[in-house]
């Protein structure tokens, strides 16, 4: 049997090194755990996952919470948390937010089953984030954040990326604007509709309450919303959408009726999910670069797993607005004259 002495004198280092790639530390060089990956796979080296475990005190796996498995956007960054968590020797085990998932969850990292866990659908009042973090427990909040939580969070810009939508609509004209919120306690559909608002107030164009629906982040809702807005007799000329779940069902519901977008109505949306790209859609869209930030999470939580001493961090990535065909790949205003 290969040992892990074999693997260090193969790559050329210690053992010490070998150990720490097999830990996933991150005080490991890209190049040293390349050269001991590759040493590992010349060997033909297996390590005992148990053996492990009751050496370093870790299991080598992270447990994720996420919520709405069928919305396209958690797919796409649970297999970018996937990617960072491979990258770094680690496993994952998945748990869906709310009821006994979450508490089994709590029960895998107070058992050592996990060494840490990734919150990515958190909202306020979470008993779950509380009670790990009483513990002390090694967490990260990716995605959505929390003001109030003392824990490591990476999260998107969200009122900047609201406030680009804002001044590109007002910078093309558009007056009689429609938007469709998310529901009301996720950070992501506050802060977005903050910036969103205010800088719609800022340029002088109003948001007319009755063009204001919420569609909680679904398409079956969002459709319906959609075909209320049209169905006015002053109809919007613009819908910006919290999510691109909710631009999706929009899009839908404007066809229904035979309305055609971008000609007779734009519609935006929030993520760039890869459909949005897709020729079917063509949505005009905020990205919030979901790869970079599921590794800066990943990153976050193994410092913190190796010291929980650390202080509280806080990474917040920009946003862009991605220019598409619904929206008539009308290009980004040089700057939104304020009226």
């Amino acid at each position: 049997m290969v040992t892990s002495r074999q693997v260090a004198q193969l790559a050329g280092v210690s053992q010490a090194t070998v150990s720490r790639v097999l830990q996933g530390s991150l005080r490991v060089s890209g190049d040293t755990r390349q050269r001991v990956e590759a040493a590992m796979a010349q060997a033909g080296y297996r390590p005992h996952a148990a053996a492990r475990a009751m050496r370093t005190r870790r299991s080598g796996t992270v447990g994720v919470v996420v919520a709405d498995i069928t919305n396209p956007f958690y797919p796409q960054l649970l297999e970018a948390v996937s990617h960072a968590l491979d990258a770094a020797g680690q496993r994952m085990i998945l748990w869906n937010a709310g009821g006994p998932s979450e508490t089994s969850a709590l029960e895998a990292i107070g058992e050592g089953s996990v060494d840490g866990l990734v919150f990515t659908t958190i909202t306020e009042g979470s008993d779950p984030l509380e009670e790990a973090l009483q513990q002390d427990q090694p967490v990260v909040l990716l995605h959505r954040g929390l003001e109030s939580a003392r824990c490591d969070q990476v999260t998107n810009d969200n009122v900047a990326g609201g406030r680009l939508v804002a001044e590109y609509l007002a910078g093309h004209g558009h007056e009689r604007i429609a938007y469709l919120q998310g529901p009301e306690l996720p950070s992501t559909s506050r802060h977005r509709e903050r910036g969103f608002r205010e800088r719609l107030a800022e340029l002088g164009v109003a948001l007319a309450p009755e063009l204001t629906v919420r569609a909680h982040f679904s398409h079956d809702s969002a459709r319906r919303a959609m075909r209320g807005l049209l169905d006015r007799q002053d109809p919007p000329t613009a819908v910006f959408c919290a999510n691109d779940l909710t631009a999706f069902g929009a899009v839908d519901g404007a066809l229904s009726l035979g309305s055609h977008v971008p000609e007779d109505v734009w519609v935006l949306g929030y993520d760039d999910i890869e459909m949005a790209s897709w020729d079917s859609f063509d949505l005009t869209t905020v990205r919030q670069p979901i790869a970079e930030m599921a590794r800066t999470a990943v990153e976050l939580l193994l410092e913190r797993i190796d010291d929980r001493s650390l202080s509280p961090r806080r990474r917040k990535f920009p946003s862009e607005l991605v220019v598409r065909g619904s929206t008539a790949r009308a290009p980004v205003p040089v700057r939104a004259v304020d009226r």
